[in-house]
């Protein structure tokens, strides 16, 4: 019998995929929105509203580096044309590990940890450093001749008897005759260096012990408005008023939690200290310590 040869198989065909349906249109793209301005340039700009009053309308981008800083860049103010001094670009020193800046909630006691010799403002351009007062540490004496010898006795006396820690200094002349000193006075705590000032008699009307060169008279500085200052900070401003000698002092003290900064100004000739720069002077020492 013979063996028949099986046909092959007739292969079937792949199935068909099913047709896809059409893809649905695209959404239209969102709108990105715009981020809206973090808060401190919001700050920032109410806070140069009032810095206008006392320098005048500028370029807005000196206001911005001004008054949006967040502990890392003070800028010199360095306009000339309202009587300025060039100041350099400022740079705040930075703070030891886990050590908070006054003023912080980590900090009650309201202490600078930065080096007080690195947060005194620089002499600006065209100045003649004085050689006495090159911003190094100072002597309790030293701070007392900057006000009449009856008063000194007792500034020493209570300096040595309280919680002083360091007095750093800087001082120059300006090109004009200008003459500028600070010194800045660091103490135990915040409230030591409230005792002193309250011990010294300086207050808003008063400004304690009588500088020296002067008649033992100064007055509230009226033209000073407070522009620039920090929160955290109080500014006591005064200016010698007519008649005066051959030199007019304007004075301002800077209480910034444990630390009491004292600005002296004065120029020889009848026209007077500069008021401008001396404002320009005490805002940028003031926002240092802020």
């Amino acid at each position: 019998m013979s063996e028949q040869t099986a046909a092959p198989a007739t292969e079937e065909p792949e199935a068909l995929a099913p047709a896809m349906p059409p893809m649905p249109p695209l959404p239209p793209t969102p709108a990105v929105p715009v981020p809206r301005p973090p808060r401190r340039v919001l700050r920032a700009v109410a806070r140069w509203t009032t810095a206008v009053l006392v320098f005048g309308a500028v370029g807005a981008g000196t206001a911005y580096g001004i008054t949006s800083m967040e502990r890392t860049d003070v800028p010199g103010l360095a306009t000339e044309s309202d009587g300025r001094w060039d100041y350099p670009k400022l740079t705040l020193p930075a703070l030891p590990a886990d050590r908070p800046r006054p003023g912080s909630d980590g900090n009650p006691l309201e202490i600078h940890y930065a080096d007080l010799r690195e947060l005194l403002l620089p002499a600006p351009a065209g100045a003649t450093v004085d050689k006495k007062l090159k911003g190094g540490w100072v002597t309790p004496e030293q701070f007392a001749s900057e006000f009449l010898g009856i008063e000194r006795h007792g500034i020493v006396t209570n300096l040595q008897e309280g919680t002083l820690r360091h007095i750093a200094a800087r001082g120059w002349t300006m090109p004009d005759g200008t003459s500028n000193r600070i010194y800045l006075l660091q103490f135990g705590s915040a409230e030591d260096a409230d005792e002193f000032r309250d011990g010294r008699l300086i207050g808003a009307s008063s400004p304690g012990d009588a500088p020296v060169d002067t008649h033992g008279y100064l007055k509230l500085d009226e033209s000073w408005k407070g522009d620039g200052k920090v929160d955290t900070t109080v500014s006591y401003v005064f200016v010698e008023p007519k008649p005066y000698d051959s030199a007019q002092v304007r004075e301002a003290y800077v209480v910034a939690g444990d630390t009491l900064a004292l600005v002296v100004q004065s120029r020889e000739g009848g026209g007077g200290t500069p008021r401008v720069p001396f404002h320009q002077t005490v805002i940028l020492q003031n926002q240092l310590l802020g």
